[in-house]
């Protein structure tokens, strides 16, 4: 018995120890690939024509990596692209003597509708440059096709499909759910239109909520119509009976009513480079993607000196805490804050909001800590696809707030989920669940016995609280009445054009043209960006995925495709502490 135990710890030694030696093989040669990966940094070829392919996720802020789309074995890291990569890749092409031209070839875009707004932006103002821009494409989705009318020329496949429908929002309701699993969802909330909980109580979309709803996505589409016309010289009316009637659905259709401009292969597109390039027909077209492009020498002349403005994202959902997970972890975020407001050399701030919201509290703490830096400097907000609920609460610190039409924002309200599982323990799993406590309300809130209806009404209290202080802090900042306020409130959700119209933003524009007025309200000429916060370096990175950190966001994202949004709101909202200021749902635009 002795020798099989001896026999047995030492192969388990040896096992142990040969795979902690190819742990260690495999750490030296990931520190070889990042000290051995050299960017090309060399300028493109003359005749270059820049290809964008913008099917995939499109962050914020792109990754500098040396492991950007590596594979090796069964483990693939692809990191996605960042719009500020995009949006300079496109600005330094203006004034790149080697750039041709722009070859985009997206049937749809993989970002939201004020991302897709920016890029499209860029491309309208590179085009001014008397520079090509081509689409091509096997089909196009609406979000796809908008992007596309920035082009000089439209190409589709003949075979190829078309989407032309308008925007529909739907709302899923698990109240049925919630019933059958004896699951009693405990609401308290502030505001009509705060529609986050409906789905836990209700079976349908409350008056209000369809209110709000309709507003919002008919101002999306009636800007994307008014662009749509503008460059292809088409009438709104039309356009809309077209989407109404269902009439183009396919390729020779919207080529009949002029949405496009010929219908071709691969090839005849190819051709029509040639010619714009005036290269022959057997020659190689020297496509440049952005990943490759952006590490190129910039043509744009960049600005020196000591003053800086700090250009700080808050993108994802605002928790509470330093873990990121592709969120905006309050200490993670105030530390960036308070890190740019230190900085002597930073003369302004510029807040890139892309959030839905989050815990309340989370929320405060960020927002206190942009207040302490707006006494010394000013901060100049610009909102992405989402500044809503505690995306706005952030906002309150800032001096200007620019936004884009298709920006979803507002959604100034507060509520608290309390499930109450003592049924469903009971009736589904036979556990009941007995207790002792020192005072009366000792086990306020818990999750396995109902609220009592002064819980309830403290519960209640403490919303209104949160809500007061919200309205508050946006009629300061927006110089309103907290009256005024609370009626643009209410938890409604507003696009960036009806925004403006409202008071809650001063502006629509880019995050470029946030940088400018960040450098008008500080009175500086010549600076330079700093971005915050430092963004993990390759080896984090790499190590996390090899850990199995985002192994299953990579797994989950492949397999669920455009249900990864709802499955990743599930998982957020399982996580609800405290009150909460986010926005009730996800907008996607197709």
């Amino acid at each position: 018995m002795k020798q099989f135990f001896k026999f047995m710890f030492a192969s388990m030694l040896g096992t142990i120890l040969t795979f902690g030696l190819i742990f260690v093989v495999f750490l030296i040669m990931i520190a070889a690939v990042v000290a051995l990966t050299e960017k090309d940094t060399t300028a493109p070829p003359a005749k270059s024509v820049l290809m964008l392919n913008l099917e995939d996720e499109i962050v914020e802020r792109g990754q500098d990596n040396p492991f950007s789309n590596l594979k090796f074995g069964g483990f693939n890291y692809a990191a996605p692209v960042g719009l500020n990569d995009i949006l300079s890749c496109i600005k330094k092409a203006e004034t790149d003597a080697n750039i041709s031209g722009i070859y985009i070839e997206s049937p749809t875009v993989g970002s939201g509708p004020a991302s897709t707004e920016e890029i499209r932006n860029a491309l309208l103002a590179f085009k001014k440059t008397g520079k090509f821009i081509i689409s091509y494409g096997d089909m196009y989705s609406q979000k796809g096709y908008y992007l596309a009318t920035a082009a000089d020329k439209i190409y589709i496949n003949p075979q190829g499909y078309f989407e032309l429908k308008g925007i529909s929002a739907d709302v899923m309701f698990i109240k049925g759910l919630l019933d059958k699993l004896d699951i009693e969802a405990q609401i308290i909330r502030h505001g009509k239109y705060k529609s986050a909980i409906e789905p836990l109580i209700q079976d349908k979309m409350s008056p209000a909520n369809k209110e709000q709803m309709q507003t919002m996505i008919s101002s999306i589409w009636n800007h994307l119509v008014k662009g749509i016309s503008e460059t292809r010289k088409l009438s709104a009316v039309d356009i809309n009976t077209l989407a109404n009637g269902l009439k183009v659905t396919k390729a020779d259709q919207a080529l009949n009513y002029k949405l496009v401009d010929s219908l071709v292969y691969k090839d005849g597109v190819y051709a029509v480079l040639h010619k714009l390039l005036k290269t022959k027909a057997d020659e190689k077209i020297n496509f440049i993607t952005l990943s490759t492009y952006k590490d190129s020498p910039s043509t744009v002349k960049t600005e020196s000196g000591k003053d800086k403005i700090a250009v700080i994202y808050a993108s994802g959902d605002i928790v509470v805490g330093n873990e990121e997970e592709n969120n905006i972890p309050s200490e993670v975020f105030a530390k960036a804050v308070r890190k740019a407001r230190e900085d002597k050399n930073v003369k302004a701030i510029v807040l890139r909001i892309n959030s839905p919201g989050g815990v309340m509290i989370a929320a405060d703490i960020i927002l206190r800590e942009l207040k302490l830096a707006a006494k010394e400097k000013p901060i100049v907000s610009s909102f992405g696809d989402y500044a809503a609920s505690g995306g706005y609460y952030i906002a309150c610190a800032s001096n200007y707030i620019i936004a884009q039409p298709t920006t979803i924002t507002g959604s100034i309200g507060v509520f608290s989920i309390i499930p109450n599982l003592q049924k469903t323990l009971k009736n589904k799993l036979g556990i009941t669940v007995d207790g002792v406590k020192t005072n009366d309300n000792a086990e306020y809130v818990s999750l396995l016995k109902p609220m009592t209806a002064f819980q309830k009404e403290v519960m209640l209290r403490e919303t209104e609280s949160a809500y007061g202080t919200f309205i508050g802090y946006v009629a300061q900042n927006r110089k309103m009445t907290v009256a005024n306020v609370d009626s643009i409130g209410q938890g409604r959700v507003w696009t960036g054009a009806d925004a403006l119209k409202i008071g809650l933003v001063d502006e629509i524009g880019s995050i470029n043209r946030a940088i400018e007025k960040a450098a008008e309200l500080a009175k500086i000429k010549n600076y330079r960006l700093m971005t915050l916060p430092k963004m993990k370096d390759p080896m984090t990175q790499i190590m996390e995925s090899i850990s199995g950190k985002s192994k299953e966001e990579v797994f989950l994202k492949s397999h669920l495709g455009e249900l990864y949004e709802y499955y990743s709101y599930i998982k957020f909202s399982q996580g609800y502490k405290g009150i909460q200021a986010r926005l009730p749902w996800i907008i996607d635009l197709n």
